[in-house]
């Protein structure tokens, strides 16, 4: 299999959108052979807050490593602001799942959060009273400036996450690709982690989050993507989750589809 250079051109006959922060065209993925994802095509329109939706082994948290070319694409495009992600690094901000970091590695979280401004500080320059002042500005948004510096093996699941969403902050992105970051945190923590992405669209910021529970998509985002190794729908909340795609995207899965009536109702209540 050959693997599409991200520097491809994107094949303008789909009418994909330049201005949008992400724009996917036939991305294709596959591992040993089997696909993945399958003819992924999409745009996520700018300063929105989106929900990458659908059951385990969909290709949700596979979709965010191609787009950042963290594992390779059989076949496809990935734009962000019309541009290939290399050429917007800075622009970009990632969280990946906490259960794929070592938390022993002996830092504080002031360091892990630091490590965010390696991007525009360049790694010949070391991390100085600035970078830190913005390192603790970011703990302070996720309510840890108390926990800054005790090491990062020592906070609790929690904690941990929001660590990880400081790191994100501290780079001030203009998009946040975000793998489930609300997976195995308690309830303060959640809401912590809900408020911070409200503000970060509403200071213009696009955040793309992969999320797991159907009964608060709704109440969260704003934007739907629901996937399944395809693109099942995507758009405004309230036109795209309907029962007839989330039975598409569960294969009618009745545990399922009684949390999507859940949040169906919970839509329509606050609709």
């Amino acid at each position: 299999m050959s693997v599409v250079q991200p520097s491809a051109v994107l094949h303008r006959g789909m009418d994909h959108d330049d201005a949008a922060a992400l724009s996917i065209h036939d991305l294709t993925v596959a591992y040993d052979r089997r696909p993945v994802l399958w003819d992924v095509d999409l745009d996520v329109p700018a300063g929105c807050l989106a929900a990458i939706v659908g059951p385990n082994g969909a290709g949700k948290s596979t979709l965010i490593k191609a787009c950042l070319d963290l594992i390779p694409r059989v076949s496809g495009d990935v734009r962000m602001f019309g541009k290939p992600w290399r050429s917007v690094r800075q622009r970009v901000a990632y969280v990946p799942q906490r259960e794929t970091v070592d938390w022993d590695f002996p830092v504080s979280a002031l360091d892990v959060v630091a490590m965010g401004t390696y991007g525009r500080l360049g790694w010949l320059r070391r991390v100085g009273r600035e970078q830190k002042r913005a390192a603790m500005e970011a703990l302070e948004r996720v309510e840890l400036v108390e926990f800054a510096n005790r090491q990062i093996s020592q906070l609790s699941g929690g904690q941990q996450q929001r660590v990880f969403l400081a790191r994100a902050l501290v780079q001030d992105a203009d998009l946040y690709l975000m793998d489930e970051p609300f997976a195995s945190v308690d309830a303060a923590t959640e809401q912590a982690i809900v408020a911070v992405l409200r503000a970060l669209r509403e200071g213009g910021a696009t955040v793309i989050v992969v999320h797991h529970d159907l009964q608060t998509v709704a109440e969260y985002f704003e934007h739907v993507i629901l996937l399944n190794m395809r693109v099942v729908a995507a758009g405004r909340m309230d036109e795209t989750l309907t029962a007839a795609h989330l039975r598409a995207t569960y294969g009618g899965r009745l545990t399922l589809l009684e949390q999507a009536a859940t949040a169906l109702g919970r839509l329509t209540r606050d609709g």
